[in-house]
């Protein structure tokens, strides 16, 4: 009887540690928790797609990409779980990783120093950058049900997302009229516009990974590709043709800073012209309008004055020739 008592107490206290006692559980600052009865997560009643996150999704993924929403054990504690529940528990803290990890293959991309990706002119070269993310508190059930590694998944749509951008990537036009002179198209080289535009790089990466969240339950914070490195062999051909372009650069400069002198230059020489004309026009409209005058108050006047002006004339001329009928 004392040995079935003994037993008895043994499995109560076991019971007790196993299933009362750890039973309680705390949430940490930096998760969330999402609790499963038999397997099966607490669900709440709307879809992903209801969420605002899943409006960055193009129409033929959303039938792809439905996800219930769960109910998010927020921090704190200690709470309570019944044997037939399990807690899955998840970091929410904003992490940094190199863009050229690889998380399957440490050694790839030169052991996670750099990113290999074929630009438009079919060059090889080197990105290097890193990638800052959270895990979506808003789409757990993607994150911790959806795949078995999100975070490969994530890593993978981030990288083809970028290689895709690098392969067609295209510098923008200039708006200036006088740079955009026939044979000048061919001078750009893809390297040197990615170089150049590592800006509109970034925050087209940070557009077309908006959807991340809505896809794995990740959410990309920032992606910062700080250098594009290309290969040895064509970096001195680079600088070559960053040179000659530099050159005609400055050339159409000074052409377009002569013809803009020419230009001004004959604006004021048809100013001048003008300005002159209208003086020496200035007197002979007096003097047409003092002979309109003159006409109105009379034929005779008018021949008075005429007179008057050749005896003017006369006095100045050293021979006159006159007119002899016969």
């Amino acid at each position: 009887m004392d040995m079935l008592t003994s037993f008895l107490l043994g499995i109560g206290l076991w019971f007790l540690i196993r299933f009362v006692l750890m039973g309680f559980y705390t949430v940490n600052q930096s998760e969330r928790a999402v609790k499963t009865r038999f397997g099966r997560a607490d669900r709440l009643g709307p879809s992903t797609l209801e969420d605002p996150i899943a409006q960055c999704l193009r129409p033929e993924e959303r039938e792809r990409y439905i996800y219930p929403q769960v109910r998010v054990i927020p921090p704190g504690g200690p709470y309570f779980k019944m044997p037939w529940e399990t807690i899955h528990k998840v970091s929410v803290a904003t992490m940094t990783v190199n863009m050229a990890l690889d998380l399957e293959d440490p050694a790839a991309n030169g052991n996670g120093t750099y990113l290999e990706a074929v630009t438009k002119d079919q060059l090889n070269t080197g990105l290097t950058g890193q990638i800052r993310y959270r895990v979506s508190d808003r789409n757990l059930y993607a994150f911790i049900f959806g795949t078995k590694q999100p975070f490969v998944h994530v890593m993978a749509y981030f990288v083809s997302v970028l290689r895709q951008r690098i392969a067609n990537f295209q510098a923008k036009t200039s708006t200036d009229p006088a740079l955009n002179i026939p044979g000048t198209e061919m001078i750009g080289v893809s390297i040197n516009d990615l170089r150049k535009n590592l800006r509109d790089l970034n925050e087209y990466m940070e557009q077309e990974c908006r959807s991340a969240e809505a896809r794995y339950g990740v959410v990309f914070d920032a992606s910062l590709i700080t250098g594009i490195d290309p290969p040895a062999e064509v970096e001195s051909a680079l600088a070559a043709i960053n040179t000659a372009h530099n050159q005609v650069s400055s050339d159409i400069s000074l052409a377009q800073a002569h013809a803009d002198q020419k230009i001004e230059q004959s604006k004021r020489a048809v100013e001048i012209e003008t300005l002159r004309a209208e003086a020496e026009m200035e007197p002979l409209r007096a003097q047409a309008t003092e002979l309109m005058e003159t006409y109105k108050a009379g034929p005779d006047v008018l021949a008075a004055y005429l007179r008057n002006v050749r005896l003017s004339l006369y006095e100045r001329a050293q021979q006159v020739f006159l007119e002899v009928s016969r």
